[in-house]
């Protein structure tokens, strides 16, 4: 049973070497979208399995915690596991058309299994050294997937990701460094036993240089530039795993440390957080609103969607965890949705601009379907993910008299809006001007099929937010209650090596 645990990072590992060696581009598609499926499915039983059983813990080699390195998964970590899974099964199967040429297509599908094998390790892992590994084999994959097609603008774009990436690689190093000599271990749960009441200056400097560090990962004020300047340039499938993970993996790791072990001081780092929630927001809907080409709007909404993910951690409540739980599975749903769309729309128009576009709702009703569902999901409109998940991070800070923030988050709802619906007016709404467009043609089926199930989800979750909440809430009380994750760990180290 303990070996279930291994299966996130075992599937990806094992698929890699095999898309490698088979040439037959059918046969690459069938084996990556098996695999993901398989992904889904045992993080399903893995959610299941620590909902009946509590959090599960296994130690690589049987060398026992603080020295070995556990994996750990609790109900945060199971959430972002079937967000992965779900995301991952979505591509495979858009990619088996988006990703074109036959070059192409040979070097996608190892690299797309690279990038989910770091995800899920950095989902997984109960050691800061090997969270840091994770985030490397992440760095290497979404690097040559951003360079796929060597266009002009792949390798500009790719520039400025790689250069703070490495920056961002420094500082978590020089942080795992000096956490290291002020207490002897990386493992997270001994870190919690250890450290939870030192307020100590050199404790303080590796909590800002790790915060930095995820603050780049995540593209938070003010480290965001980065991302607008490379994510729109990739095949839309890339961009759409991109805008659907790598932010959130950043997200995930500060969720984390500041609720396990960075948890002295919180008046200082939750009024940081707090600040940081509210420009990340504002600057990035700000920016989405001033553009004109979809990609480049999308962007800027993963930006400014990532604010409310961390205003959650700012307010620091059950409820506001859960908020910021349950949101970050929305977004990644109803973002990945929008840029899979967004590759349809340049499929069929050859343009992602939306001053160029027009006529799509009539010609194309299915298409506008399935961009009006997570682009209003995003906006929060009810019945929709997005309303029931900045409702409950809305109601946490008023019940936690955070009245800035809150009101932050409802205008930057409101320009959210806009922004949809200026996307929306050009490329759906009015007609088209050159008149040239064939409206008999319709887009591939292996296109369509992952925004129809990204849809059901993003209205599947708002119908069932009773239930989503009660899991959310779960698990951030899980991660507030930090004693159940430490003795997991640690007791099970005593069971296995009791000498």
């Amino acid at each position: 049973m303990k070996g279930m645990l291994t299966l996130p990072i075992l599937i990806p590992l094992i698929a890699i070497p095999i898309l490698l060696v088979i040439k037959n581009n059918r046969i690459k598609r069938i084996i990556s979208i098996s695999a993901t499926a398989a992904l889904v499915v045992v993080s399903v039983h893995l959610l299941q399995t620590v909902q009946q059983s509590g959090i599960q813990v296994m130690n690589i080699g049987n060398w026992s915690a603080p020295i070995g390195i556990p994996i750990v998964i609790d109900l945060y970590s199971a959430i972002m596991l079937i967000m992965a899974g779900i995301i991952g099964f979505c591509i495979s199967i858009y990619a088996s058309k988006n990703i074109g040429s036959q070059r192409e297509n040979h070097h996608f599908h190892p690299l797309f299994h690279a990038l989910l094998l770091g995800v899920n390790g950095a989902f997984i892992t109960g050691d800061i050294f090997n969270l840091f590994v994770w985030f490397e084999v992440m760095l290497m994959a979404s690097f040559c997937l951003l360079i796929l097609g060597n266009e002009r603008a792949q390798l500009e774009g790719a520039i400025k990701y790689i250069t703070m990436s490495l920056i961002s690689s420094f500082l978590f190093v020089a942080g795992i460094g000096l956490i290291y000599g002020e207490t002897g271990t990386l493992n997270m749960a001994d870190l919690a036993r250890i450290i939870e009441d030192d307020d100590a200056m050199l404790m303080n400097t590796s909590a800002m240089l790790f915060f930095i560090a995820f603050g780049i990962k995540a593209a938070i004020f003010p480290f965001f530039y980065w991302l607008p300047a490379s994510y729109h340039t990739p095949p839309a499938a890339v961009s759409a795993l991109f805008a659907g993970l790598l932010t959130k993996v950043g997200v995930y790791a500060m969720v984390r440390f500041f609720t396990l072990f960075f948890v002295h001081n919180d008046a200082f780092w939750h009024t940081l957080l707090l600040v940081v929630a509210g420009a990340t927001m504002f600057i990035g809907v700000i920016m989405a609103a001033s553009q004109n080409d979809i990609r480049r709007i999308l962007s800027f909404h993963i930006i400014s969607q990532i604010g409310y993910m961390i205003m959650g951690l700012g307010i620091f409540t059950p409820l506001a965890i859960s908020g910021a739980i349950y949101f970050t599975f929305h977004n990644v749903m109803a973002k990945t949705n929008t840029f899979l769309v967004a590759g349809i729309i340049n499929s069929l128009k050859g343009s992602y601009h939306i001053k160029t576009l027009g006529g799509l709702y009539k010609q194309h009703p299915l298409v506008a379907f399935i961009f009006f569902i997570p682009a209003m999901a995003l906006a929060g409109l009810p019945p929709l993910s997005g309303f029931f998940a900045k409702f409950v991070l809305v109601k946490a800070g008023l019940e936690s008299n955070e009245y800035l923030i809150t009101f932050v988050a409802l205008l930057v709802s409101i320009i959210t809006l806009f922004s949809m619906v200026k996307i929306w007016g050009h490329a759906f709404w009015k007609s088209e001007e050159n008149g040239e467009h064939d409206s008999t043609r319709r887009p591939a089926l292996t296109l369509v099929i992952p925004c129809v199930l990204l849809c059901c989800i993003s209205a599947g979750i708002g119908i069932g937010a009773n239930y989503c909440l009660e899991l959310t809430t779960s698990a951030a009380e899980q991660l507030l209650d930090k004693k159940h994750y430490v003795e997991a760990v640690l007791k099970i180290s005593e069971h296995e090596n009791p000498h």
